[in-house]
């Protein structure tokens, strides 16, 4: 898939989302009106409920909006078809979860290299064993999820969201099921990951020292946009 050369690497126009609920549809997203530059570096903020994740999920396709458009790297990401939407994931997005979604019965190594190996990378092991260098987990490469911990695992998704080297990196809560210190590392880490690899990030969180770290913040409340620092620029 050829991916057009632009500075705005996604853009949503009056995009919605509503999701059937118990009591009939509920309204998530209320008109989002977004673009973000390459190079960004995006904190999305607001109180639990407001539609942070949930716009994290529209931005990468793992969520179809209701109405309005979501467009990354120059594609219409609504108008895809899911095996469309995967490929494209997989050829320009990373995404780390705060729950890491390691593969359990695969080694630190193997987790890493699953994209790599998906793309057809030839040198796809030896890829992900310098991607694991790089978050200070060579040591580790052998051993399984349940063998690491928490901070640890999340290195490991952090190594095997950046080793495609994706254009876009989102990231949900990254630091959410960590400790203090060990939050601070891997905050440290994915921005310094985002800086050497150039690509642009998109940050859902609650922590305000976190979101100071981000060239942008955006806040959402009740489905919406409620201020942008970026905003005019």
């Amino acid at each position: 898939m050829v991916t057009p050369k632009t500075d705005i690497v996604l853009s949503l126009a009056d995009a919605r989302l509503t999701l059937d609920g118990n009591a009939g549809p509920v309204e998530i997203l209320r008109g989002i009106s977004l673009k973000i530059n390459r190079g960004e570096s995006v904190g999305l903020t607001g109180p639990s409920g407001s539609g942070k994740s949930s716009l994290l999920m529209l931005m990468g396709g793992l969520e179809r909006p209701s109405a309005g458009e979501v467009n990354a790297l120059g594609h219409d990401l609504s108008m895809m078809g899911e095996d469309a939407l995967a490929r494209f994931r997989r050829g320009n997005m990373g995404i780390v979860f705060q729950s890491f979604h390691l593969v359990p019965t695969m080694t630190a190594l193997e987790n890493v290299a699953l994209p790599l190996e998906i793309a057809g990378a030839a040198d796809a092991y030896d890829r992900a064993e310098a991607e694991l260098e790089a978050v200070g987990l060579g040591h580790r490469r052998n051993h399984y999820p349940t063998e690491m911990s928490g901070g640890e695992q999340q290195r490991v998704a952090l190594a095997r969201a950046v080793a495609p080297r994706p254009e876009i990196l989102l990231a949900d809560e990254p630091t959410g099921n960590l400790d203090a210190k060990t939050g601070a590392a891997i905050v440290d880490l994915l921005f310094g990951l985002q800086a050497s690899h150039g690509a642009t990030l998109i940050l859902v969180t609650h922590a305000a020292d976190l979101a100071a770290r981000c060239s942008r913040v955006v806040q959402i409340a009740d489905g919406q946009i409620v201020g942008d620092s970026g905003a005019g620029a």
